[in-house]
């Protein structure tokens, strides 16, 4: 991924947060917490994974479709359907 360094920041620090949370998810599992609590701890896990994947998209977009510099060619606009649909 490329962008500016705030950006980046961000989604690497959602994506932190998610790790975290997850780990928690683990450690609610294997203590026997109820199920209210581990998912509702997993839906945060979500969440916080959904908006990992729509900044990078949101922040990425151009480069998408302008090209990777290291790609061949630009994405297609079927690429980029399934890309956007891989977050629905």
């Amino acid at each position: 991924m490329t962008g500016d360094d705030e950006t980046i920041a961000v989604v690497l620090n959602r994506l932190r947060r998610a790790h975290g949370q997850l780990g928690g998810v683990i450690s609610m599992i294997e203590n026997g917490r109820n199920c209210k609590d581990v998912v509702t701890q997993l839906a945060a896990v979500s969440r916080a994974l959904d908006k990992a994947g729509f900044k990078i998209v949101a922040t990425g977009l151009r480069e998408c479709i302008t090209g990777d510099p290291d790609a061949k060619e630009p994405m297609t606009e079927e690429e980029l359907e399934k890309l956007f649909l891989a977050l629905a």
